[in-house]
């Protein structure tokens, strides 16, 4: 019971100061993420980061949204760039010019991370809600962001796959770059995951569902605008929304969550396994 009382204590003492580091853009479920997290006064949200593939594309999306949400005092960066590919969301933001963006948007984003983290009088959580070569990359050009800052992230499949299947599933956050995940579990920092057994069974649907598509909301408006864009139609419910901020902030609260320090011989065999494969 007093593991639960943070989250329904109205008065927040200390806001948590958080940096996110998502692949925006792919799956729809980061951008459901982004939306909780905005609507999360727990959060000093100091930066966003994006990860993975065509990060300016991604960052795009990141700074349409804080647009709509009226957040442009949250700074963008833009991560590697590791691909050119746009993808399911691209119609979102065709016309949108990062340029425009009122906020600061860092060229370097892993930079501006290292950065906001040694900067930074209180730790750092680091939500890492996609595959993490941004950190892997971090944690090369500055190994003491490890010393402020904590990993939380959405990563693996311990005891149970995709849509609760009891066989263990390559879950693609860690087997899309193996080698950097593995760098970024076995960094010097407190270390949080929600992996797949957890996170891979949300669904909203029916009133839930339906009270979001009809909310006037600007922020739920663009969720289900990107939505509909990126599933080329009016679904009933949403996808699975393995991303999204709860579980992330339930992390925050250490609340039904499996711990890195459990988990650490089997999943780093887990990952010495698929780095071998590769």
């Amino acid at each position: 019971m007093l593991m639960l009382m943070p989250l329904i204590i109205p008065m927040i003492v200390s806001r948590i100061p958080v940096i996110l580091d998502t692949d925006i853009g792919g799956d729809i479920d980061d951008t459901w993420a982004l939306a909780m997290m905005l609507k999360s006064p727990e959060l000093d949200i100091k930066l966003i980061v994006t990860d993975t593939g065509n990060t300016t594309y991604r960052a795009k999306v990141v700074a349409k949204m804080l647009e709509v949400a009226e957040r442009t005092d949250i700074p963008v960066g833009i991560g590697l760039h590791l691909s050119d590919e746009e993808q399911g969301q691209a119609d979102w933001v065709k016309d949108y010019d990062l340029a425009s963006y009122p906020g600061k948007v860092h060229k370097d984003g892993v930079g501006a991370l290292i950065e906001t983290i040694m900067d930074s009088d209180k730790p750092i959580t680091l939500i890492c809600i996609g595959p993490v070569p941004n950190i892997s990359n971090a944690l090369e050009r500055e190994p003491k962001i490890a010393k402020n800052a904590r990993f939380v992230g959405m990563h693996g499949s311990i005891r149970k796959g995709y849509g609760g299947s009891e066989k263990i599933s390559a879950e693609y956050n860690v087997i899309a770059y193996p080698k950097d995940c593995q760098k970024a579990f076995t960094a010097e920092w407190d270390m949080t995951i929600t992996p797949v057994d957890t996170c891979g069974l949300i669904v909203l649907k029916g009133e839930k569902y339906k009270k979001v598509c009809e909310s006037q909301d600007p922020i739920a408006k663009a969720i289900i605008e990107n939505y509909n864009i990126w599933a080329k139609g009016k679904p009933e419910q949403s996808s699975v929304l393995f991303d999204t901020w709860r579980y992330i902030l339930l992390s925050l609260m250490n609340c039904l969550l499996w711990k890195s320090s459990a988990l650490e011989l089997p999943m780093m065999a887990s990952l010495s396994r698929t780095i071998q494969q590769r």
